[in-house]
């Protein structure tokens, strides 16, 4: 898992942003892969063939970083440690160990240390989400019940 806390500074986010716009406008959207042609230091020029998928997240990430945001790209696969697990729901560690402890996420062991699985990590964050939006219609549907204006 690539992991960065580095916040791109202006001039990185611009530079993102406008090639996540030229990558944007170039991405051929019939067929399996874009061919590029990069100049490597030396100027000797080298082909390759992107996947459209690969190319469509690299547009996803150039496009994040142009909004100054971090990027984490992780496989789904991926087991994390409950630090980086933590992170990722935002919350603290203790607040996650807790969450293992009651067995709402899954995880192993490997030696001492707990792992999760990334995918029930974002399962987890995922439902989260879901509950919190159900809680506001629910919310909004007993404001416009006892007409509260809103």
């Amino acid at each position: 898992m690539n992991t960065s806390t580095h916040i791109p500074s202006p001039h990185e986010a611009a530079l993102a942003k406008l090639c996540s716009q030229e990558l944007a406008g170039v991405l051929e959207t019939n067929g399996e892969g874009q061919s590029f042609t990069f100049k490597d230091k030396s100027g000797d020029t080298h082909d390759i063939t992107l996947p459209k998928a690969a190319l469509e997240l690299f547009i996803e990430v150039l496009t994040q970083l142009g909004n100054g945001n971090i990027v984490q790209i992780a496989p789904i696969h991926a087991e994390l440690t409950t630090q980086q697990a933590a992170n990722i729901l935002n919350m603290s560690r203790p607040t996650f160990i807790k969450l293992l402890d009651e067995g709402i996420i899954p995880f192993s062991r490997s030696g001492n240390r707990r792992k999760v699985s990334y995918a029930d990590v974002n399962e987890y964050k995922e439902n989260l989400q879901q509950q919190r939006v159900e809680s506001l219609d629910s919310l909004s549907e007993l404001d416009q019940e006892l007409d509260m204006g809103y």
